[in-house]
């Protein structure tokens, strides 16, 4: 009997030590990547011959500076937005009704008292509401991005990532977009301003982030309280 009364206490212990384990901090590092051993260069691919000696997607010009162009070429991406929003919005609203009756004659009342009778009613509604709302973002930075697909009519779709890792803390940028090669720079350098489709990222990992988040019995308790 001793010993079935003190396993569970045993067992809600160590449940106890591993959730605080789990809860301590763990190490937070930068994902490198991983090194890849060199593998040959792979035959040229033989494309069908449609009657022109032009390709839009392997054009290099022979008199310009070297741009990107082709899968593997890599493009800076100079981030700089600003995005500012603002609404108001004003409504009002009024009603006013009245209603005035009179009686001249009801069985079983004296005429002086019909004539100090008298009915009325009235009603007045106001309504106003006021709303607003403003938002500024402001993004800047610049980040170095890998072509990874080449379209049909020579648009490029870039992605790119970057980690900064301090202390600690992990500072992740993530970048990827469609890209016109006319808009190209020299240098290899594109405003974000220009980049189709653009999605962009900065997060962080560590103690930093952590400090920002509800913690979970937090997030349990407060989908359910009304206030």
């Amino acid at each position: 009997m001793g010993i079935q009364k003190i396993a569970p206490v045993l067992l809600g212990a160590l449940a106890l030590l591993g959730a605080g384990c789990s809860s301590m901090p763990q190490p937070v590092k930068v994902d490198f990547a991983e090194a890849r051993p060199a593998q040959p260069a792979p035959a040229p691919v033989l494309r069908p011959a449609n009657g022109s000696l032009f390709s839009t997607v392997s054009y290099r010009p022979a008199f310009e500076d070297p741009r990107a162009r082709s899968v593997g070429d890599t493009i800076t991406i100079q981030i700089i937005e600003n995005v500012t929003a603002s609404q108001v919005s004003k409504s009002s609203s009024n009603r006013t009704s009245s209603l005035d009756a009179s009686v001249s004659a009801a069985p079983l009342i004296s005429p002086m008292d019909i004539a100090n009778l008298k009915l009325g009613t009235a009603s007045s509604n106001d309504f106003s509401g006021k709303g607003g709302t403003e938002s500024a973002n402001t993004f800047s930075g610049s980040i170095t991005a890998t072509v990874v697909e080449v379209l049909a009519n020579g648009h490029m779709v870039v992605s790119g990532e970057k980690q900064i890792g301090v202390n600690q803390n992990v500072d992740v940028l993530r970048f990827s977009g469609t890209i016109d090669p006319k808009v190209i720079q020299p240098g290899n350098v594109v405003s974000s301003t220009k980049v189709a489709n653009a999605r962009m990222e900065s997060r962080g990992r560590g103690a930093q982030a952590e400090a920002q988040t509800v913690g979970l019995l937090s997030r349990f308790f407060m989908s359910f309280l009304p206030f």
